[in-house]
């Protein structure tokens, strides 16, 4: 089957610095409780003994500690005093913090990456190219890139004499400083390099880095209560750091050097709340964007935190990911989880692997200085990535919430949506109960409900044939008229519509765009509007998860029955989110109604929802099947066997001119992730070289969590074009592919490293086009 945030002024050129839909703001990140994310409680409350045990040992007066987990808080909590001086002063969750060095990251180089994304910079650059001064005593090699990972070789900070006459003589000598090793020759962490990127952004974007950060990154993300220079209500919340000239700092950075630079600097000068931390935090493992506001395309995010080898471990663009720095890293993160430590006694860690961050906020130098929370904050960042049920845990499967599709949802919920409604179901043998009662029974035997009509997709009411054109049928439980919608026509006629005034979808879908029954459901749509009936979507999980989007986007004027949208091939949505995007997008103005599904989290696989594999197609036997679809299914409008009439289709591939040997070879060489290929020989029983022997390769998924089939795909395409360029037949490629570009670059003979290339942009903007449509998280 075929189917994939102003403190100071406001900064007029914010339409130019985020997209369009980032000047809403969205909301800060909702609680859960720990078990209904897959948490546990009881590991997530061992913090508050680690926590205690440091107040009671001197290591700071007071601390916040949020622990946020796909997408939720699951753990938040306010420990001891943000004053212990003069008097007593209790900490609250809301309380604000001096970041001290967190502002490299999160300000600083934040703001950098998203002047490489508008081209203005590359990592790169000299530094001297935007700030010819700074070449002075031989750092005209330094790059930006050197700043950002520290291996610049300036000192760690200058003296503060070099302050005394203001701030611009004060960056009159930052710039001239001679290094103390030659660029890419040692790591020293340095405050002076983060000074100076702070002048590099004000020099490029002609604001300073207060401004520029508040323009770019926190009022888009509406971290109202972040930013340099907190104002009077905010700094009454502010938790005490140490004495300045008799009196206490609260609100006023305790940075010595950022002080002295009028408290908004490159290294320091940053003050936050854990609520708005826990938002940037979530951008972060977002891959750049939050809740429909993109701060960087997750290309920018990926060069962002990518680990960069330096002399003493690793290192990410601002951020530390294993250094001698990193002694607040918590043991049980994954291997590219990225964070950094404040001196005032602050710690971030974000781990897009675990899909976790923890935030930890203290005022550890109150009121002598002396306090210590490094050990502190990395103890708890273990317990929290130990809080993560494994599916392997036994104890995970007992409290598992138990997934829900949205015909479980309308009969619980006694068919409200339906009452008194003349309902027209579009239905196949997927459209059943989690106990297997189908959909069709269920709205037949419902009370004040009136099933009137039904309607099949692509292989019939049972999803047992595979013929080019189905008949209409009649449904022997109902004595209903099957209305085919693979026969005549694809869209119900006024016929059909004519006893009904609600359509209600119910069909597994598989999540490639090319897969018809999404269409079917399309093309419905647009009758349901022109007839103005209401439309209800009773949805489904995705079968092979709601996170990854991969492959090019369908080339706008090419939609089919097998690609009726601009979607990737791998699109990532369920129907009904799709359903919200058609209507949308299509301007149908449509009453849709979508009854979601309870229980599911975006990132699961079908196995991991407890519910039964029903064969969507009869080609679509197993999940394994669904999983190679979208890259495999690609290549079956070519002269391949993708293994119909076989036992495994979509797991083998081949054809008679084949050399099954020579091909797995090359695709196993590919070192693509997560798969490898053994040569076969088989004999299809139907479909395509149906009796003829073929020579070819079994695709054998090793890793899930690794395996990209879109890469896998695009790859098998290639070899073929390099391998058997007089045998393979790529005149139909793009039937499915949809992609000019990348059918271009497959026959051009390009890498799947260029290929990809040529449509990152677009799939990047799909991302952010499909946001504001998804309804789970």
């Amino acid at each position: 089957m075929m189917s994939d945030r102003l403190t100071m002024r406001v900064l007029t050129t914010i339409a130019l610095l985020v997209p369009a839909s980032a000047i809403a703001t969205p909301p800060k990140l909702a609680d859960a409780r720990p078990e209904s994310i897959d948490m546990d409680a009881n590991r997530l409350g061992k913090i508050d003994r680690v926590v205690e045990e440091g107040l009671k040992r001197g290591r700071m007066p007071g601390c916040v500690v949020v622990v946020g987990y796909r997408g939720r808080v699951a753990y938040r909590k306010a420990f001891g005093f943000r004053r212990l001086q003069p008097e007593k002063e209790a900490m609250t969750v809301d309380t604000l913090f001096d970041l001290a060095s967190l502002t490299k990251p999160i300000a600083t180089a934040t703001s950098v990456m998203t002047l490489v994304e508008q081209g203005k910079i590359n990592v790169s650059d000299p530094v001297a190219k935007h700030v010819p001064e700074f070449a002075a005593n031989g750092k005209e090699k330094i790059t930006v890139l050197h700043l950002l990972t520290h291996q610049a070789g300036l000192i760690a900070d200058n003296s503060l004499r070099d302050y005394r006459d203001g701030s611009k003589e004060a960056m009159k000598r930052v710039l001239a400083l001679k290094p103390l090793a030659a660029p890419g020759e040692r790591f020293i962490y340095s405050d002076m390099g983060f000074v100076v990127l702070a002048e590099l952004v004000r020099r490029v974007s002609g604001k300073t880095i207060h401004d520029y950060s508040q323009a770019a990154i926190f009022k888009p993300l509406g971290m109202s209560e972040t930013g340099y220079l907190p104002g009077a209500e905010l700094r009454k919340r502010a938790a005490v750091t140490q004495q300045r000239e008799g009196r206490w700092m609260q609100g006023e950075v305790h940075d010595p050097r950022a002080y002295a630079l009028g408290g908004v600097a490159g290294h320091a000068g940053l003050f936050s709340t854990a609520d708005d931390l826990a938002v940037y935090a979530q951008m972060m493992l977002g891959r750049g964007t939050y809740r429909g506001v993109r701060i960087m395309k997750p290309a920018t995010w990926e060069q962002m935190t990518r680990p960069v080898k330096v002399p003493r471990g690793l290192r990410a663009l601002g951020w530390d990911v294993r250094s001698p720095f990193s002694s607040n890293r918590g043991d049980l993160f994954s291997q590219n989880a990225f964070g950094h430590g404040g001196f005032t006694g602050t710690a971030i860690w974000i781990d897009p692997g675990l899909e976790l961050f923890v935030i930890f906020l203290s005022n550890r130098v109150h009121p002598n200085g002396r306090g210590s929370v490094n050990a502190l904050a990395g103890r708890i960042g273990t317990l929290a990535a130990a809080a993560i049920r494994k599916p392997s845990d036994p104890d995970a499967r007992s409290v598992r919430v138990a997934v829900l599709t949205g015909i479980d949802v309308l009969q619980r919920d006694g068919f409200k949506p339906l009452k008194g409604r003349r309902v027209g179901l579009i239905t196949n043998h997927t459209g059943v109960d989690r106990s297997g009662v189908s959909t069709i029974r269920l709205l037949h035997a419902a009370k004040d409900v009136k099933l009137a009509a039904l309607f099949s997709p692509e292989h019939g009411i049972a999803g047992k044939l595979d013929i080019p054109r189905i008949g209409d049928s009649k449904d022997p439980g109902s004595g209903l008229k099957i209305h085919s919608l693979y026969g005549k026509t694809r869209t119900p006629t006024a016929e059909m519509l004519k006893d009904v005034d609600t359509l209600v979808f119910d069909i597994q879908d598989v999540g490639a765009r090319f897969y018809t029954y999404v269409s079917t459901m399309g093309y419905a749509m647009r009758a349901a509007a022109k007839h103005k009936l209401r439309f209800v979507v009773l949805d489904r999980p995705n079968p092979i998860n709601g996170v990854d989007v991969q492959g090019p986007v369908l080339d706008a004027g090419s939609e089919s029955f097998v690609g009726c949208h601009t979607l990737p091939v791998r699109h990532g949505m369920t129907a009904g989110e799709l359903a919200k995007m058609f209507n949308a997008e299509w301007k149908l103005g449509l009453d849709l109604h979508v009854v979601p599904v309870e229980g599911w989290n975006r990132r699961d696989f079908f196995d991991a929802t407890s519910l039964r594999w029903v064969n969507p197609s009869p080609n679509m036997r197993s999940l394994t099947q669904a999983v190679l679809y979208p890259g495999i299914g690609l290549l079956e409008t070519t002269n391949l066997s993708v293994g119909r009439g076989t036992d495994t289709p979509f797991e083998v591939v081949g054809a008679p001119w084949i050399d099954g040997v020579k091909l797995a070879r090359a695709l196993n060489a590919a070192g693509l992730p997560g798969v490898r290929f053994v040569p076969i020989e088989f004999t299809p029983t139907a479909s395509r070289y149906k009796g003829r022997k073929c020579g070819g390769v079994n695709v054998v998924i090793t890793n899930r969590g690794t395996f990209h089939p879109l890469r896998t795909g695009l790859e098998f395409a290639r070899q073929l074009r390099l391998l058997f360029p007089r045998d393979w037949e790529m005149k139909n490629f793009n039937r499915l592919l949809s992609d000019r570009t990348t059918y271009n670059a497959v026959l051009g003979g390009k890498t799947v490293c260029e290929i990809r290339a040529g449509y990152r942009e677009e799939l990047d903007e799909f991302r952010t086009r499909r946001a504001k449509f998804l309804v789970y998280r």
